[in-house]
């Protein structure tokens, strides 16, 4: 039985999680779900986005499927739930697949990862001001460049070896300059692996042009979460998009989408992405048959079209959108 922690989260991220947890439910597989409580809606309550409680927890479980939560920007001194658990648990490597889909407006054979460092950079969080001026510090050490590296280059040898660095070391030449140094004497260890280097303003440009052109992209946290969102786009959006926060003992899995206040409680959000994340979540666990299976129905779903949410084209609910992707499972 695997036992896993289950954060819905606030807005769209209670919906669509819970329709997640309906289609692990439909596995063969034994589940046991914890649930916790994070986010904007606690820290109005406690003062805090992530109570300690709910990391010790956390801890006495093997994975975490995660909705989402609101970050406000006007609000001093909270601190992004997602973001704190990344660090709290040491969950170093972003994993955001971009993969093509039979839905409307999405790019023809794109099958891409971004591996994104998840802890360092620009969202470091360590900022100060002075009476007419802001800093950030973009933190980037030895370490962390080099756990991501050989992340992402221990899962290129599992897709189709090649790698592409994106970095802005031309303009910042120590930050950029020591991520690419290190991911640089990584890849020696890698022969098997084609390696491209891209700066990140030229990765934008050909993720539109010639998305099929990549496979893995190697990235920092900043330039990661730009270029995935962008990706996205070309596959039908945020609500097709999961990802993964991985670390040497703990995954969580969310989709990438925010909270969604607009269309909080309408019954409308897409669950795709959770749903996914749900499977990479069984990729991690190492459940990789129960993982084709779940990924496979979403695809028959897509395909035949009766189940879609308003996003794609359709005027489903998100628990019939789900309940349609079970029957699959069920037949299957």
């Amino acid at each position: 039985m695997y036992k896993i922690a289950v954060i819905p989260g606030d807005g769209i991220g209670k919906t669509v999680i819970s329709e997640a947890v309906r289609v692990l439910e439909s596995t063969d597989l034994k589940f046991k779900f914890q649930f916790m409580k994070v986010g904007y809606e606690v820290f109005k309550k406690v003062g805090t986005s992530v109570p300690d409680k709910v990391i010790s927890e956390m801890k006495n479980t093997q994975a975490c499927l995660f909705g989402a939560t609101t970050t406000p920007v006007d609000v001093p001194n909270y601190r992004s739930a997602v973001v704190t658990l990344r660090k709290a648990l040491d969950l170093y490597a972003n994993v955001r697949p971009v993969k093509s889909y039979p839905v409307r407006g999405c790019a023809r054979d794109v099958n891409l990862v971004i591996v994104r460092e998840n802890t360092e950079g620009l969202y470091s969080g360590v900022e100060f001001e002075t009476e007419n001026s802001a800093f950030a510090i973009r933190v980037i050490t030895r370490r962390t460049c080099e756990r991501i590296a050989k992340f992402a280059f221990n899962l290129a040898m599992r897709r189709r070896r090649k790698v592409t660095i994106v970095t802005k070391a031309n303009i910042m030449r120590k930050t950029c300059g020591l991520f690419r140094e290190v991911s640089l004497l990584v890849a020696k260890d890698y022969p098997e692996v084609e390696v491209n280097e891209l700066f990140v303003d030229a990765a934008a440009m050909n993720l539109i042009l010639k998305p099929q052109a990549f496979d893995v992209i190697l990235t920092s946290n900043l330039f990661g979460d730009i270029l995935s969102d962008e990706a996205a786009g070309l596959v039908g959006g945020l609500g097709l998009a999961p990802s993964g926060n991985i670390g040497d003992n703990y995954g969580l899995f969310e989709p990438v989408h925010g909270s969604a206040p607009d269309i909080a409680g309408k019954k409308i959000a897409n669950p795709t992405a959770a749903i996914l994340a749900a499977k990479m979540m069984l990729e991690y666990l190492g459940e990789t048959e129960w993982a084709e299976r779940v990924e496979n129905a979403v695809v028959t779903v897509l395909k035949e079209g009766k189940h879609l949410t308003p996003d794609l084209g359709g005027n489903s609910t998100t628990h019939e959108f789900a309940e349609a992707i079970i029957g699959v499972l069920e037949k299957s």
